[in-house]
C-alpha cells in the first residue's frame, strides 16, 4: 500500500495538521503512516493513523515549565493523527518500546525532513536492546488477547493479538538478537510456523481487507492455537531472559543524548 492509494482528502486534513505544528516553530523529522495500513491488514474502513516525531527549538527544553512531550488531535472521521517529541520517543526507545522502530521503518510517509529519518534509524539500530523489545510485543499479545475461552471476540481486534505474535516467533527464531519487520505479512513469510496457522492468519487478513464490518464470532481454531501456544511459549519471557541483557545500558543512553543534543542544535 502506498500514500497514492489513500483518501486524498484524508491526506489533505493530515498534512494541514502538520503545517499548523510546523508554523507554531516546531520541527517534525517525519510523519508516517503506522497502524493497520502500515502494518499489513488494512479494511475498507481503517483509520488513517498518523505518527511522527517532533523537535521543539532548545529554548523550550531549558524552560522551567516544560511542554508536554505528546502533540494529539482530536479524532475526526477516520483521520487520527498525534506525535512524540524526540525526547520522548529515545526515552521509550531505550526501554524497549516498539513504536519508535516501527515509525521509522514506516514505508508510507507523509513527509519527512531530508536525512532526519536515516540519522534516527542508525542511532536506533544502536540503543535498542531486541530482548526489550521483545518484552514489549509480550505486553502487547497480553493487553489485546481475547481472553482464556477463545469462544468470542471482535474479529478485527484479533489481528492486534496475532501481530505480537508473529513477531515473537520471528524474534524467538532469530535468538532474539534481531528486530522484527513493522508489516506483520513480511514478519509471518520469515516465521517458522504450522502451515494450518500461517493459511488461518492470511485468511483472516483477506477477510478484514474485504469488509467494512467483521462483527463479534467464534475465534477461529488455528488462530486460537496460535495465540494459546503464544501465551504459553512467551508469556514469562522475562523470567527467561538474563538481567544484564536488559539491564540499563549507560553508553546507550549517552548516544541518545548527545543525539538529542544534536538534534537541537541542528540548523535546518
Amino acid at each position: 500500500m502506498s500514500l497514492s492509494e489513500f483518501d486524498p482528502l484524508a491526506v489533505a486534513e493530515i498534512r494541514k495538521r502538520l503545517e499548523s505544528v510546523k508554523a507554531s516553530g516546531i520541527r517534525i523529522g517525519f510523519a508516517i503512516e503506522s497502524g493497520s495500513r502500515a502494518w499489513g491488514f488494512p479494511s475498507p474502513d481503517s483509520d488513517y493513523d498518523c505518527r511522527f516525531i517532533y523537535v521543539r527549538p532548545r529554548n523550550e527544553y531549558l524552560s522551567l515549565f516544560p511542554k508536554r512531550d505528546v502533540i494529539e488531535f482530536p479524532i475526526v472521521g477516520d483521520v487520527d493523527a498525534g506525535g512524540w517529541d524526540l525526547r520522548k520517543a529515545l526515552l521509550l526507545a531505550l526501554k524497549g518500546n516498539a513504536a519508535p522502530v516501527e515509525w521509522v521503518t514506516s514505508p508510507i510517509a507523509y513527509e519527512e525532513e531530508p536525512g532526519f529519518r536515516a540519522r534516527l534509524k542508525s542511532l536506533l539500530d544502536e540503543i535498542m536492546v531486541p530482548r526489550k523489545v521483545a518484552l514489549h510485543y509480550v505486553g502487547l499479545l497480553h493487553r489485546h488477547n481475547p481472553g482464556d475461552n477463545f469462544t468470542q471476540s471482535k474479529l478485527k481486534r484479533l489481528l492486534y493479538s496475532v501481530r505480537p505474535a508473529i513477531a515473537l516467533h520471528w524474534m524467538m527464531q532469530r535468538d532474539y538478537k534481531v528486530l522484527p519487520p513493522m508489516n506483520m505479512m513480511e514478519c509471518l513469510e520469515g516465521c517458522r510456523l504450522p502451515e494450518a496457522q500461517r493459511q488461518a492468519v492470511h485468511d483472516l487478513v483477506s477477510l478484514k481487507k474485504a469488509t467494512r464490518e467483521m462483527g463479534e464470532g467464534p475465534v477461529p481454531t488455528r488462530i486460537a492455537a496460535l495465540l494459546q501456544e503464544a501465551m504459553a511459549e512467551f508469556g514469562g519471557l522475562s523470567k527467561s531472559f538474563d538481567r544484564l541483557e536488559i539491564a540499563e545500558n549507560d553508553e546507550m543512553n549517552e548516544r541518545a543524548d548527545a543525539f538529542h543534543i544534536s538534534e537541537m542544535d541542528r540548523d535546518i
